[in-house]
């Protein structure tokens, strides 16, 4: 495979976990495949006369915590060199984030954009989710209070939680009436969008699974359980993560959810699954790669970056 142009459109590089960040994971097995690495950030991108333009850097990765990266030389480009695009930044996914996938989308055809900006778009993780209702615990989107307090004598115990933030942010457990109105007005004006509301999940004590797909394949799963007093699994917020099987029910979500990934040009997703119950698709800046490489004993960077050169080799990437 002859060697690849790669731009990594990302947060600060410097802010980055380096034990955690699939970004650098990513990154680090590219460049030991000899493929050419390139960084910015999204504020540098522009497009200038109907020309999509950023300002690159080349940038060297390390295996090495305390010295990971080097920033090289500025180069102006129209991404006509480029062969592929990451687009890895975390959200929230707002009007800001939703501007990139429409700049993303004017690039030139042979660039291959990851993830397709265009189903980036068209599925929003806690709102795509919804096609697989039947995997669902019950589920109420709504920015209507009567509709929420409704859903709440039914289930008596529920999560609410904003539709576009990231990372565990912003996710309320209620059990108590008195609690319900306030929470919801919190939400509500901190976010000014619809939220989601679920019958709460027991089984989250338990553990979080977060399934990994490359090109709609299931190549990995951790277990991720929750600080002790916490409803939150995510890494990011102390979960932990631990090895794990797949239950039936989990490999029958899967079989569902995995060509839909792959038709939509969503090729580095996970997904989120409490007790037999599919939560979140996450198809953004998808996390846990370091993760479950360690507790899987596999390299899910390697498995990612041999279906780019397979689609590049084979110009056999979708056309969007």
């Amino acid at each position: 495979m002859p060697s690849l142009n790669i731009a990594i459109q990302m947060d600060a590089i410097e802010s980055i976990k380096f034990a955690s960040d699939s970004s650098l994971a990513l990154g680090l097995e590219a460049q030991n495949r000899g493929h050419a690495l390139y960084y910015y950030q999204p504020k540098d991108l522009s497009v200038s006369n109907g020309k999509v333009t950023a300002a690159l850097h080349e940038i060297t990765l390390r295996n090495d915590k305390d010295n990971y990266f080097t920033i090289g030389a500025e180069i102006s480009s129209d991404f006509e060199d480029i062969d592929v695009v990451l687009m890895r930044q975390d959200p929230p996914y707002d009007m800001n984030y939703l501007t990139y996938t429409y700049m993303l989308e004017r690039l030139p055809k042979h660039v291959m954009v990851l993830n397709n900006p265009a189903e980036v778009r068209n599925c929003p993780e806690k709102l795509f989710v919804l096609n697989f209702n039947q995997f669902m615990a019950p589920t109420l989107v709504t920015a209507n209070f009567a509709e929420v307090e409704k859903f709440f004598h039914e289930h008596k115990d529920i999560i609410i939680k904003p539709l576009y933030a990231h990372g565990g942010l912003d996710i309320n457990r209620v059990n108590r009436p008195e609690q319900l109105q306030e929470t919801f007005e919190i939400i509500m004006q901190a976010y000014h969008a619809p939220l989601m509301v679920q019958s709460f999940l027991p089984e989250v004590a338990k553990g979080d699974k977060r399934i990994m797909f490359v090109d709609g394949q299931v190549v990995g799963a951790i277990n991720r359980i929750p600080k002790e007093g916490d409803i939150r699994s995510n890494l990011a917020q102390g979960g932990t993560a631990h090895a794990t099987e797949l239950t039936a029910r989990e490999k029958e979500i899967c079989a569902a959810i995995g060509p839909q990934l792959k038709k939509r040009g969503l090729l580095l997703a996970g997904i989120d699954v409490i007790g037999g119950y599919v939560t979140e698709i996450n198809v953004t800046s998808p996390t846990g790669i370091p993760s479950i490489n360690r507790l899987c004993n596999t390299n899910v960077a390697a498995i990612f970056w041999d279906a780019v050169e397979n689609y590049k080799q084979n110009s056999s990437w979708m056309s969007v």
